[in-house]
């Protein structure tokens, strides 16, 4: 019998990664091609508009730059990161904890397609209130932030159930 190789967050992690890639991508393609073309302001609710810009920075658009390589360094380094994160994620045993991480690595390649294709990302989505502006972002960026809340929230709940390690041996003696 063949030895299979036993990845536990192997499906979650790949589907939540895939979930969030094409949110991303199908998002991105439908706000491009027939909401904001042309560019403008679409206001939806008193707090919510959909505003086209494009990031060639990080987030909220730190680091921007007009360098040809920006966007190329910036791509390498996400996917380094979602590689990283997919490799955790698919040995966990937690579906929660392996969804979320596969969202993050989603979100980030979504980002990486945006910044590969036209040199920069893509934003779309506008929160104000009170004459303050949030920086416009994405479904990429979404599920980016919510994949690590998830995480921040689920790891300290995942420590207190684990066992205690004991160190210095049997204490009945």
């Amino acid at each position: 019998m063949p030895h299979r190789l036993a990845l536990p967050g192997l499906r979650v992690t790949l589907a939540a990664a895939a979930f969030a890639l094409a949110a991303d991508q199908l998002s991105k393609w439908a706000i491009l091609a027939h909401v904001l073309n042309p560019p403008r302001t679409i206001p939806v609710t008193p707090f919510f508009n959909l505003t086209l810009g494009f990031n060639t920075g990080i987030s909220f658009g730190l680091l921007g730059g007009d360098g040809a390589l920006a966007p190329l360094l910036l791509a390498g380094v996400a996917l380094v990161v979602a590689a990283g994160l997919m490799l955790w994620a698919i040995r966990l045993p937690d579906r929660p904890l392996a969804a979320a991480a596969g969202a993050i690595a989603g979100g980030a390649i979504g980002n990486v397609v945006d910044r590969l294709r036209q040199g920069a990302v893509t934003d779309f989505l506008d929160l104000h209130a009170f004459g303050w502006h949030w920086p416009t972002f994405n479904v990429a960026d979404v599920l980016i932030v919510g994949g690590a809340a998830a995480i921040a929230l689920r790891s300290p709940r995942e420590r207190d159930s684990r066992p205690a390690l004991r160190v210095g041996g049997d204490s009945s003696t």
